[in-house]
């Protein structure tokens, strides 16, 4: 028997002339935990959905063999039957039902033709404890964090007798607790012989977890490197996956003036009537023209609340205290309110809020501002395609035309997408809520770098990032935040991550 569970020689995928894949070979070890990193369009997630049956055999040139057998997975099906279960960012998860019925969902118990629903549940219960999830398997889902419905997801895979688990950027949006326990969990499951593939743009956690890791770049294999010799490091992988050095991650920037306060709040408190409580309570902060304002603080710290009760309070908060925008008394009763002084926010779930998913990038770019392009009622076409080429390239954003889907776009250039979106209104205050979440190193440099040149413009952001390492290197000031309050502010050369923390845990 082979020691690889899994080879795939020489695949190459295109979409309309487009290669995405060019004799890609991918090697992965019978137990092994192996990473797959490389930038946002290198092909990964491609990679997988051409191992998955999502693109089906026919599709693609090159041989997949799977436990030692040639494979022609047509359908999603096809791949599960022989034991490979994909798990994707977006948790394939039914809300409103429980957790066994999710966990057994195309997968059912049944006795003759009917729902044995008895051992359902205690099928579930066992795989519960296989991932080491304390929760009654008859809790709606809607009811647990992200990192449980995590764990619901791996315990869904190993009810179908998985040999080989995929995991999409499983702790793209976990906190550090529940991305530390699904690591472990990964580490447990290898003790079991389940083989992992891992796609992740958190290098720490490759670094910390992976046997192998394999950097895919431009559609191609660059190297497979082995942490039994000594070979995964960060500054290796950073090399393989852009192809060159890069220094230093945050971009600095030289002469730095600050002029006078773009916004401010004072005594600023919102009250969320759906939960009952202050989300923000009496918060005090200011943003100067040409000045990075970090916001830090831990995953329900009242950082996003801050930002939606500025931006218009999409959220039907009921607001107390003065905002103030160049100076001047403002009420902003909806988000076009905001848009009208000059604010513009992006938002963290770029797929969720952010972008309209089915549609293209002109259509997306021009959305924040279409009274600019109105001219009798009618949209002038040849504006909106003159801004969206404009935009696409100062952005570089990697696509073959404006008038290239957006959802089919990786995850940093759909962020470049939502940030021009926001650029064409004009803002003098930019609101960026976690800008850099779920894409590489590569295109994480590239939006700093858009930052910066759009502050040496006169503008002013306010960036929410749960990456102290992005805090500190960015911004100019940080105010910290915990259980809705502004527990401190400090000036970035006297920051440092300890500091950060010991606010943030107050």
């Amino acid at each position: 028997m082979s020691s690889y569970i899994l080879e795939m020689n020489g695949i190459s995928k295109e979409f309309t002339g487009v290669k995405a894949l060019t004799d890609v070979s991918f090697k992965v070890g019978r137990g092994e935990i192996h990473c797959l990193v490389g930038e946002n369009g290198a092909g990964k997630s491609t990679l997988m959905k051409v191992l998955s049956g999502v693109h089906p055999h026919g599709t693609y040139k090159g041989e997949i063999v799977f436990d030692g057998k040639p494979q022609a997975f047509e359908t999603i099906s096809d791949s599960v039957k022989a034991g490979i279960v994909i798990i994707y960012q977006e948790l394939a998860l039914f809300p409103d039902l429980s957790v066994y019925e999710n966990i057994f969902a195309g997968n059912e118990v049944k006795r003759g033709a009917l729902m044995d629903w008895n051992q359902t549940i205690v099928k579930a219960k066992q795989m519960l404890r296989k991932v080491k999830l304390d929760v009654g398997p008859e809790t709606p889902v809607k009811d647990l964090g992200v990192g449980k419905q995590q764990l619901v997801e791996i315990a869904k895979a190993l009810s179908k007798d998985v040999k080989l688990l995929i995991l999409d950027e499983p702790t793209a949006a976990l906190n550090e607790n529940d991305s530390e326990n699904l690591l472990q969990l990964l580490r447990e499951l290898k003790k079991q012989g389940i083989t992992c593939i891992m796609i992740s743009h958190k290098l720490k956690e490759v670094i910390s977890i992976a046997d192998k890791a394999t950097v895919l770049r431009d559609g191609r294999t660059i190297c497979t490197l082995d942490a039994a010799k000594g070979e995964i490091s960060e500054n290796v992988i950073i090399r393989n996956m852009v192809g060159r050095e890069i220094e230093d991650i945050y971009p600095k920037r030289a002469n730095k003036r600050f002029g006078d306060k773009v916004l401010e709040i004072r005594n600023w408190t919102a009250y969320d009537p759906q939960a009952g409580r202050n989300v923000v309570t009496d918060a005090n902060l200011h943003v100067r023209r040409g000045e990075i304002v970090g916001i830090a603080g831990l995953m329900g710290s009242g950082r996003t609340e801050l930002a939606l009760s500025i931006f218009g309070n999409p959220k039907s908060y009921k607001l107390q205290g003065e905002l103030l925008v160049n100076g001047a008394p403002r009420t902003f009763r909806l988000p076009g309110d905001a848009i009208r002084e000059g604010i513009a926010y992006v938002t963290e779930d770029r797929k969720g809020n952010g972008l309209f998913l089915i549609q293209d990038i002109k259509s997306n770019l021009s959305a924040a501002n279409l009274g600019k392009l109105a001219s009798g009622g009618w949209i002038n076409e040849n504006e909106e395609i003159k801004a969206a080429f404009r935009y696409k390239e100062s952005l570089n954003v990697k696509a073959p035309s404006i008038e290239q889907i957006v959802g089919k776009l990786s995850g940093g250039n759909q962020q470049k997408v939502s940030l021009g979106k926001w650029l064409f209104a004009g803002p003098q205050l930019l609101i960026l809520d976690e800008p850099t979440r779920g894409i590489d190193v590569g295109a994480k440099f590239e939006i700093y770098s858009i930052m910066n040149e759009l502050i040496a413009q006169g503008m002013s952001i306010i960036m929410i990032s749960s990456e102290l390492g992005e805090v500190l290197g960015m911004s100019d000031r940080i105010y910290i935040m915990a259980e809705g309050r502004i527990k401190g502010e400090l000036p970035a050369e006297e920051a440092d991550q300890e500091k950060i923390m010991h606010f943030a845990t107050q």
